[in-house]
């Protein structure tokens, strides 16, 4: 008996050696194209911004670069458009209303978004019916309140109903310092947003709605023999500004939510409560500019490549290939690639079965000690139950396996 426990026990310790160095073999995530060697450049901080609160996003990671008070409630103004916006671009996609469908201007729409009110306006005809994309470009471009009104009508049969609407789709989009209390922005009670979330939401309309987002950059609309400007003058100003949203009340202040892409790279400014029209505008384009000229996105993994290979246990298979489920990317300052860190949390012990998709860990991306990145640790294949046999085996080898866990160094980690 002697004899053959330690003949198990020498197998069992070469089983898992072969299982930890198998874990350990992945191929590098790419780097840089290489440059020559020179100095680090240092960055300065963000430029002076005329705004209560502000931030700026990379939009290919969803990562805050700068700002200040990014969660401050603030009145968002016009700025609530871009939500109605969303709302509708996704009723449209579910099927629930269409691009043709003729909406009926409403006493409530004419009254409290048009000719008579103080605000922006479309100058919707009273019982005149438009089509629906007529209105959102009406509300979009011109900043109609009376198309918002209409917009939110239509498509859920009053304001009211329209805005819990609009906080249904805030909450799932992750925008946890925002209540919408109406469509076009008009100043009440319990109406709020913050610069992240504004971002946040930009980033969603961006990704999801491409064709809609694309409105964003008429520079001019004529409805009703009436031609309007799109108050964004970064439209003007910069070919690689495409959208997004102007806002003002005397409450809010001006608000600006601007959007460019310079090749693969696109970046969002948020700026809210600025004191002029031209302040606005003039920090939205700072802030866009400071992103482009002084980060950069690397991709770190791509999708569904292995990162490790650990020993799995009771499977059909000996190893568990496991990745991503989407490409890793990170926004870091320019030169900063080389002090990213990558390290991945995996049990120690992974038992069949796995299904494909399923969290198996987390890879964590860190720069200077400080969180880059978290992303979950996929099973790239579907891992079955190993026979009988196989399975009992394996139960006694783990006689011998001690799970404590097990944090690595991910390929290519610095």
């Amino acid at each position: 008996m002697n004899f053959l426990r330690r003949s198990l026990m020498l197998v069992a310790a070469t089983v898992m050696l072969a299982g930890v160095a198998a874990a350990q073999t992945a191929p590098p995530h790419p780097s840089p194209v290489p440059r020559p060697v020179v100095p680090p450049a240092p960055v300065p901080p963000p430029p002076e911004v005329d705004g209560a609160s502000w931030v700026l996003m990379d939009y290919a990671t969803g990562q805050i670069l700068a700002s200040k008070d990014p969660d401050a409630r603030r009145a968002p103004a016009s700025l609530t458009k871009v939500m109605t916006d969303y709302v509708v671009s996704a009723e449209i996609a579910n099927g629930r209303i269409h691009p043709n469908d003729m909406v009926t201007i409403s006493e409530h729409a004419w009254r409290g978004g048009g000719a008579g009110t103080d605000g922006s306006t479309s100058f919707l005809k009273l019982g005149s019916q438009v089509p629906l994309e007529d209105l959102l470009k009406g509300m979009i471009v011109q900043s109609g309140n009376d198309a918002a009104i209409a917009l939110a009508e239509h498509t859920a049969g009053s304001e009211d109903a329209f805005a819990n609407l609009m906080n249904a789709y805030a909450k799932q989009l992750g925008m946890v310092n925002t209540h919408f209390s109406n469509a076009s922005g008009y100043p009440v009670a319990n109406h709020y947003s913050s610069a992240r979330d504004i971002a946040i939401l930009s980033r969603a309309l961006i990704h999801d709605f491409p064709t809609d987002y694309a409105i964003s950059a008429i520079k001019e609309y004529e409805w009703n023999g009436i031609k309007q400007q799109n108050r964004n003058e970064l439209l003007w100003r910069d070919p690689a500004v495409d959208g997004i949203k102007t806002g003002h009340t005397a409450e809010a202040g001006y608000c600006l939510d601007a959007s460019a892409k310079h090749g693969d790279e696109r970046m969002i400014a948020v700026v809210m409560g600025a004191s002029t029209n031209k302040a606005r505008a003039d920090s939205a384009m700072a802030l866009l500019n400071y992103g482009f000229r002084f980060y950069e996105t690397h991709k770190l993994y791509d999708t569904s490549k292995p990162l490790a290979t650990p020993r799995l246990w009771k499977g059909a298979a000996n190893q568990l290939p496991i990745g991503v489920a989407s490409d890793v990317l990170v926004t870091v300052k320019t030169g900063e690639y080389d002090k990213l860190k990558a390290t991945m949390d995996i049990p120690a012990t992974l038992i069949a079965p796995f299904k494909k998709g399923q969290q198996v860990g987390t890879l964590r991306v860190t720069l200077d000690g400080q969180p880059v990145q978290s992303v979950p640790l996929i099973a790239l294949n579907d891992a079955p139950q190993g026979g009988f046999f196989s399975r009992l085996w394996d139960s006694i080898l783990l006689w011998f396996h001690h799970d404590s866990g097990n944090t690595e160094q991910a390929p290519g980690g610095k």
